[in-house]
């Protein structure tokens, strides 16, 4: 029936001046911080930049894969069983092992309760394969396992580059997956990110190691060369301490030589080894390596017990600020490429801004004038329903604090069209019902319920399609799918309660002035 209780008027009254409330707040700064949030512009509205980052997870799995052969020594070697000839080659770990323990092995690595091979029940895969070759055993990682360590992989390198992003202070950064290997990142209001890019590019992988002219070093050796340019060095393998154990790193200057440094200090493992290898290594060079280059390599003076050191290599204080932010913000798994970059003006966001706009106000005077000739009264009724259902649809963005973007008024836009078609469906209904019908309170009633079918199910069809858009599409595709999906839900609030309270007041005043429409 067209009859609202007051409980259902106050609750109508109340919901829709509190999303009006929510909504003003883009436009006025209020003390409460409840009502003090706004709709963030997106890239194309603002300007910045777009990067898309991609990783290269072939040294992941390297390392991994090294890692795993330890672990098969000492588990084998547990069980009495030799594993001889391991190397890894072209990401495989071949090993042979004598005929009589061959199968036992295989056995081991198929157990569903293996203790070397994880299984995942609900993929019915082990996390490693194993192959037969003959005269040698093959392992490799399964094809959920290669996902498992791709996508562990992807959402370590996100936290790494949200913390070295958040550390520069740009501005609502959006940093979003992309399949398993992919990172986008949006840096709104930034016009250049030479400086971003640079952070982005350097893996960071810190390591501090002694400098050694024995090339028969137990733990291997490498060259390495200096990154000013300084002829290379050996360098052994064997990691004293690594970035993992620092708790802090900042740029400082030196008072004895006034120049730019980064001190950093180690936590209670790295201070313990620190301070072990310094005491047993005076007088030899410890290299300080990033990345594979050695940043200096200062002479050990005295045992460093404290913790506490530091990093000079003739820095300015920018590449001071960014080497202590990298330390600071931990290694990235794996290197990552940019393999796509574009930087869009404020001028051309703006320019974007002022089309949407002129595009929503002509669609919306239009829509107006139409309703108005059309309809009369009862147009002015559903345009009054359509600028509050704007106003409930931007209070429920920004109470989200969503991000607005082109394809996101575009969404608005359609919103307008579909709450006019609600309108359209339900008056034309109550023209129905009036030619067989006298009595306006019943035609009216009879029109809003008899036409709700056919526009729930216009309106679910379409909601269906905002969220396929919204799970499979990207970035600017999402944002449509966010305001149309949100403008569904507002059309039906602001069809069924608003318009339909302000007909049934106009109506249950004037049901005996013969023909209201």
């Amino acid at each position: 029936m067209l009859y609202f209780s007051k409980l259902r008027i106050i609750f109508i009254t109340i919901f829709s001046f509190l999303f009006i409330l929510i909504a003003s707040s883009n436009l006025f700064k209020f003390d409460d911080s409840f009502f003090n949030k706004k709709i963030n512009l997106g890239l194309d509205l603002q300007g910045g930049s777009y990067l898309l980052l991609e990783i290269d997870n072939e040294p992941v799995i390297e390392q991994k894969l090294q890692n795993l052969t330890t672990t098969f020594r000492n588990f084998f070697k547990d069980k009495d069983i030799k594993l001889n000839n391991i190397k890894i080659d072209n990401q495989n770990i071949f090993f042979n092992v004598n005929e009589e323990n061959k199968q036992k092995v295989i056995d081991i690595f198929k157990d569903e309760n293996s203790e070397i091979n994880p299984y995942y029940p609900r993929f019915k895969s082990h996390q490693l394969e194993i192959e037969d070759l003959g005269f040698n055993l093959k392992i490799n990682f399964s094809r959920q396992g290669l996902i498992k360590l791709k996508t562990s992989s992807q959402d370590q390198a996100i936290e790494i580059v949200r913390r070295r992003v958040d550390e520069v202070g740009t501005n609502e950064p959006n940093i979003l997956k992309r399949g398993n290997s992919r990172i986008l990142v949006e840096l709104p209001g930034l016009d250049d990110p030479t400086r971003i890019k640079s952070l982005l590019g350097k893996t960071a992988n810190l390591t501090f190691r002694f400098v050694t002219q024995n090339d028969e070093d137990r733990f291997g050796v490498e060259k390495l060369e200096y990154e000013d340019g300084t002829p290379p060095v050996n360098v052994s393998k064997r990691i004293i301490i690594s970035g993992e154990n620092l708790l802090d790193a900042q740029p400082k200057m030196d008072t004895q030589n006034n120049q730019t440094i980064v001190s950093f200090t180690l936590d209670r493992v790295g201070a313990k080894r620190f301070g072990k290898a310094t005491s047993t290594g005076i007088g030899k060079q410890l290299a300080i390596v990033l990345d594979g280059k050695i940043i200096s390599a200062p002479v050990v003076r005295d045992t460093i017990a404290s913790g506490a050191g530091q990093i000079s290599g003739g820095f300015t204080f920018q590449s001071a600020t960014d080497l202590a932010l990298l330390l600071r913000s931990g290694a990235l798994p794996a290197p990552l490429e940019i393999i796509e970059e574009r930087t869009v003006g404020p001028d051309l966001g703006q320019d974007s801004i002022n089309a949407g706009m002129i595009a929503l106000s002509i669609g919306f005077l239009l829509v107006i004038v139409f309703m108005f000739v059309k309809y009369r009264f009862f147009g002015l009724i559903t345009n009054f329903t359509l600028i509050i259902n704007l106003f409930i649809l931007l209070g429920v963005l920004t109470l989200f604090e969503a991000t607005l973007t082109l394809p996101g008024i575009a969404g608005i836009i359609l919103t307008v069209g579909m709450a006019v078609d609600a309108n359209v469906l339900i008056f034309e209904r109550i023209k129905e019902e009036l030619k067989d019908e006298k009595n306006n309170i019943l035609a009216f009633d009879g029109g809003y319920t008899k036409s709700r079918t056919a526009i729930i199910d216009a309106n679910i069809t379409t909601l269906l399609a905002a969220v396929i858009l919204f799970f499979m599409g990207s970035g600017p595709v999402k944002g449509f799918a966010v305001t149309l999906g949100v403008g569904i839900f507002t059309t039906l609030f602001s069809v069924y309660f608003i318009a339909r309270l302000f007909t049934s007041l106009y109506v249950t005043k004037n049901k005996n002035n013969g023909k209201l429409i």
